[in-house]
Protein backbone atom coordinates (compact mmCIF):
# COMPACT_ATOMS: atom_id res chain seq x y z
CA UNK A 1 0.00 0.00 0.00
CA UNK A 2 1.28 3.70 -0.53
CA UNK A 3 2.09 5.90 1.84
CA UNK A 4 -1.13 7.93 2.38
CA UNK A 5 0.68 11.25 3.75
CA UNK A 6 2.97 10.95 0.38
CA UNK A 7 0.43 10.13 -2.01
CA UNK A 8 -1.52 13.24 -0.27
CA UNK A 9 1.73 15.33 -0.52
CA UNK A 10 2.46 13.70 -3.83
CA UNK A 11 -1.51 15.06 -4.78
CA UNK A 12 -1.16 18.38 -2.86
CA UNK A 13 1.82 19.62 -5.30
CA UNK A 14 1.19 17.92 -8.46
CA UNK A 15 -2.59 18.56 -8.47
CA UNK A 16 -3.49 21.04 -6.42
CA UNK A 17 -0.34 23.62 -6.44
CA UNK A 18 1.09 22.76 -9.91
CA UNK A 19 -2.72 23.17 -11.26
CA UNK A 20 -3.05 25.96 -9.30
CA UNK A 21 -6.49 24.87 -8.02
CA UNK A 22 -5.83 26.64 -4.71
CA UNK A 23 -3.51 29.86 -5.37
CA UNK A 24 -3.08 29.99 -1.60
CA UNK A 25 -1.59 26.40 -0.80
CA UNK A 26 1.97 26.85 -2.56
CA UNK A 27 2.66 29.65 -0.25
CA UNK A 28 1.86 27.66 3.05
CA UNK A 29 3.28 24.37 1.85
CA UNK A 30 6.53 26.14 0.42
CA UNK A 31 7.02 27.95 3.92
CA UNK A 32 6.68 24.38 5.71
CA UNK A 33 3.38 25.56 7.37
CA UNK A 34 1.13 22.46 5.94
CA UNK A 35 0.80 19.64 8.35
CA UNK A 36 -0.28 16.13 7.04
CA UNK A 37 -1.38 13.94 9.85
CA UNK A 38 -2.03 10.23 8.96
CA UNK A 39 -5.52 9.28 10.87
CA UNK A 40 -5.35 5.59 12.00
CA UNK A 41 -9.37 5.16 12.66
CA UNK A 42 -11.27 2.63 11.23
CA UNK A 43 -14.55 4.24 12.88
CA UNK A 44 -16.55 7.86 12.88
CA UNK A 45 -16.08 8.29 16.67
CA UNK A 46 -12.17 7.76 16.23
CA UNK A 47 -11.94 10.32 13.41
CA UNK A 48 -13.90 12.36 15.72
CA UNK A 49 -11.43 11.97 18.40
CA UNK A 50 -8.34 12.64 16.00
CA UNK A 51 -10.38 15.93 14.54
CA UNK A 52 -10.63 17.08 18.52
CA UNK A 53 -6.79 16.32 18.93
CA UNK A 54 -5.83 18.82 15.32
CA UNK A 55 -8.06 21.32 16.40
CA UNK A 56 -6.53 21.47 19.69
CA UNK A 57 -2.66 21.25 18.09
CA UNK A 58 -3.74 24.08 15.68
CA UNK A 59 -4.69 26.63 18.67
CA UNK A 60 -1.34 25.72 20.90
CA UNK A 61 0.74 25.53 17.71
CA UNK A 62 0.32 28.89 15.71
CA UNK A 63 3.28 27.67 13.36
CA UNK A 64 1.25 25.44 11.91
CA UNK A 65 -1.05 26.93 9.56
CA UNK A 66 -3.14 24.44 8.46
CA UNK A 67 -3.67 20.39 8.68
CA UNK A 68 -4.73 17.81 6.26
CA UNK A 69 -6.08 14.88 8.21
CA UNK A 70 -5.51 11.93 6.18
CA UNK A 71 -8.21 8.94 6.48
CA UNK A 72 -6.88 5.80 4.83
CA UNK A 73 -9.13 3.74 7.34
CA UNK A 74 -12.47 5.16 7.36
CA UNK A 75 -15.09 7.14 5.45
CA UNK A 76 -13.67 5.26 2.38
CA UNK A 77 -17.61 5.72 0.40
CA UNK A 78 -18.31 9.14 -0.01
CA UNK A 79 -21.88 9.39 0.66
CA UNK A 80 -20.97 8.54 4.85
CA UNK A 81 -18.30 10.70 4.26
CA UNK A 82 -20.29 13.73 3.04
CA UNK A 83 -22.61 13.11 6.10
CA UNK A 84 -20.24 13.30 8.76
CA UNK A 85 -18.80 16.52 7.91
CA UNK A 86 -22.13 17.27 10.13
CA UNK A 87 -20.42 15.33 12.96
CA UNK A 88 -17.30 17.18 11.98
CA UNK A 89 -18.82 20.19 12.14
CA UNK A 90 -20.68 20.10 14.90
CA UNK A 91 -17.73 19.54 16.95
CA UNK A 92 -15.99 22.74 16.16
CA UNK A 93 -19.36 24.55 17.14
CA UNK A 94 -18.94 22.31 20.26
CA UNK A 95 -15.37 23.51 20.97
CA UNK A 96 -16.44 27.10 20.03
CA UNK A 97 -14.20 27.09 17.27
CA UNK A 98 -16.44 28.10 14.38
CA UNK A 99 -15.13 31.14 13.16
CA UNK A 100 -11.85 30.21 14.12
CA UNK A 101 -11.32 27.14 12.18
CA UNK A 102 -13.11 26.06 8.82
CA UNK A 103 -13.06 22.21 7.47
CA UNK A 104 -12.76 21.79 3.97
CA UNK A 105 -13.68 18.34 2.80
CA UNK A 106 -11.67 16.11 -0.02
CA UNK A 107 -12.10 12.30 -1.12
CA UNK A 108 -11.33 9.97 -4.08
CA UNK A 109 -15.25 9.76 -5.00
CA UNK A 110 -16.27 13.42 -4.53
CA UNK A 111 -19.00 14.35 -6.19
CA UNK A 112 -20.82 17.98 -6.31
CA UNK A 113 -24.59 17.81 -6.46
CA UNK A 114 -26.10 18.17 -9.50
CA UNK A 115 -23.05 16.23 -11.07
CA UNK A 116 -22.82 12.84 -12.27
CA UNK A 117 -19.91 10.78 -10.56
CA UNK A 118 -17.71 11.08 -13.87
CA UNK A 119 -17.51 14.44 -14.31
CA UNK A 120 -14.34 16.21 -14.79
CA UNK A 121 -15.27 18.68 -12.26
CA UNK A 122 -15.49 16.81 -9.61
CA UNK A 123 -11.63 16.47 -9.82
CA UNK A 124 -11.21 19.88 -8.28
CA UNK A 125 -12.51 17.85 -4.56
CA UNK A 126 -11.02 14.35 -5.45
CA UNK A 127 -7.74 13.22 -3.43
CA UNK A 128 -6.08 9.84 -2.67
CA UNK A 129 -7.80 9.32 0.75
CA UNK A 130 -10.26 11.56 2.19
CA UNK A 131 -8.80 14.13 3.97
CA UNK A 132 -10.34 16.82 6.45
CA UNK A 133 -8.66 19.75 5.60
CA UNK A 134 -8.55 22.24 8.66
CA UNK A 135 -8.17 25.48 7.75
CA UNK A 136 -7.54 28.84 10.33
CA UNK A 137 -10.36 31.57 9.31
CA UNK A 138 -8.20 34.55 10.06
CA UNK A 139 -5.54 33.19 7.93
CA UNK A 140 -7.96 32.39 4.88
CA UNK A 141 -9.53 35.90 4.92
CA UNK A 142 -6.47 37.69 4.68
CA UNK A 143 -5.47 35.31 1.70
CA UNK A 144 -8.68 36.04 -0.04
CA UNK A 145 -8.13 39.61 0.73
CA UNK A 146 -4.70 39.68 -0.88
CA UNK A 147 -6.41 37.91 -4.31
CA UNK A 148 -7.96 39.67 -6.87
CA UNK A 149 -10.85 37.68 -7.44
CA UNK A 150 -11.87 34.64 -5.17
CA UNK A 151 -15.24 34.45 -6.92
CA UNK A 152 -13.77 33.43 -9.97
CA UNK A 153 -11.68 30.39 -8.51
CA UNK A 154 -14.32 27.77 -8.77
CA UNK A 155 -15.66 28.64 -12.02
CA UNK A 156 -11.84 28.77 -13.28
CA UNK A 157 -10.76 25.49 -11.49
CA UNK A 158 -14.18 23.74 -13.25
CA UNK A 159 -12.87 24.78 -17.08
CA UNK A 160 -9.48 23.90 -16.08
CA UNK A 161 -10.58 20.02 -15.10
CA UNK A 162 -13.16 20.00 -18.21
CA UNK A 163 -10.19 21.17 -20.43
CA UNK A 164 -8.21 18.73 -18.73
CA UNK A 165 -10.68 15.71 -18.78
CA UNK A 166 -11.72 13.23 -16.47
CA UNK A 167 -9.14 10.69 -18.04
CA UNK A 168 -6.65 12.69 -17.98
CA UNK A 169 -7.28 13.34 -14.16
CA UNK A 170 -7.64 10.06 -13.10
CA UNK A 171 -4.30 9.30 -14.30
CA UNK A 172 -3.20 12.70 -12.37
CA UNK A 173 -4.75 10.84 -9.55
CA UNK A 174 -3.68 7.08 -9.41
CA UNK A 175 -0.27 8.39 -10.26
CA UNK A 176 -0.16 10.31 -6.45
CA UNK A 177 -1.32 7.25 -4.79
CA UNK A 178 0.70 4.98 -7.01
CA UNK A 179 4.09 6.54 -6.14
CA UNK A 180 5.00 7.47 -9.90
CA UNK A 181 6.21 10.95 -10.42
CA UNK A 182 3.77 13.18 -13.11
Amino acid sequence: MTDPVKAVERWLTSIVIDLNLCPFAQREYRSGNVRFKQSNADTEEQVLKDLIVELSLLSRRPDVETTLLILPNALSDFLTFNDFLGFAEHVLAEMKMDGMYQIASFHPDYQFAETEPEDAQNYTNRSPYPILHLLREASLSEAIDRHPDTAKIPEDNIRLMRSLGAPHMQILLAQCGSGEST
